[in-house]
């Protein structure tokens, strides 16, 4: 009992220096374009500009073909593959210590933004929901932070048209065993002895790792084997992009998976899904046991 008062304030202490640092940020840039000119978009994947350029982070909008390439580090690549994967280290990293911060402050990342270009430099906002305050505190990030900060907490993404314009001029490539999200639906390739593992039959497809919103509605889980999009056989997770994108305007995207057995027909809208923490599973095990940093 002697211990708790001085960790208490301490804490307490701890929370008031970082929400005061917090609305100091908060005023040192207002965002460039009014948050209801910006389109909402979701994180597709990971891939490289060009042909072995920089890491870009793939962002779909809704309902259209397009795709919005944004810069970003390696660092940041990772930290956006990792909860695609669903995977959590075992000890935290730097995007997953920062988001564990913010809920330990009982916060909320309820937003972000990429909401202007400035000397070839994409600028980003993250926009906090705090306990206690009325209004949002928004602090001036890197969009490759942001971005990677939003796919773990569930955050919506919203992308200014300046910025969108600026990123259709960007080449990129996929990667080639990546794993790709689009309309709640995250898919990788499938590997025979995850095949065997999982008894899913021999057709082609892509193992579905990941469902949220109305797939998951619709009842569709993790461990279906997606076999048709549009009555195509996607042939890669890219390419499971692709056919989501020529999904025609206004249209909904028709889907075909084995799962338990049977195989199920769903058609999903192509609007952005709300949505979900990610990479708050299972840590991962690479590290030799009992070691811990």
């Amino acid at each position: 009992m002697q211990r708790s008062l001085p960790r208490r304030l301490l804490a307490s202490l701890l929370i008031g220096v970082m929400l005061s640092a917090a609305a100091g940020l908060a005023v040192a840039r207002e965002l460039a374009v009014d948050p209801d000119e910006m389109i909402e978009v979701e994180i597709a994947t990971v891939g490289v500009a060009g042909a072995m350029g920089p890491p870009v982070v793939l962002l779909r909008e809704p309902g259209g073909e397009d795709v919005i390439p944004i810069f970003i580090g390696p660092n940041e690549a990772e930290a956006i593959l990792r909860a695609l994967r669903g995977d959590r280290p075992r000890r935290p990293l730097t995007h997953e210590l920062l988001n564990d911060v913010i809920d330990g402050l009982d916060a909320n990342l309820a937003r972000v933004y990429v909401d202007a270009l400035q000397e070839n430099t994409f600028l980003g906002m993250l926009e906090l929901e705090i306990d206690g305050r009325d209004a949002p505190v928004r602090i001036d990030s890197r969009p490759s932070d942001a971005l990677a900060l939003a796919l773990q907490a569930g955050a919506t993404i919203h992308v200014a048209p300046e910025v969108r314009e600026a990123a259709r001029q960007i080449d990129y490539e996929g990667l080639e065993d990546s794993v790709v999200a689009a309309l709640g639906i995250t898919v990788t390739r499938v590997s025979d002895d995850l095949r065997d593992a999982l008894g899913l039959p021999d057709d082609d497809g892509l193992l579905v790792s990941d469902v949220s919103g109305a797939a998951e509605e619709a009842g569709m889980a993790p461990g279906a084997l997606l076999l048709e999009v549009n009555d195509q056989v996607p042939s890669s997770p890219m390419n499971f992009l692709e056919l989501v994108r020529d999904t025609p305007a206004d249209e909904e995207a028709q889907l075909r998976y084995w799962q338990e057995g049977e195989v199920h027909d769903i058609t999903l809208s192509t609007d952005v899904p709300t949505p979900r923490p990610r990479g708050r599973g299972a840590p991962e095990s690479d590290e030799e046991p009992g070691i811990r940093l």
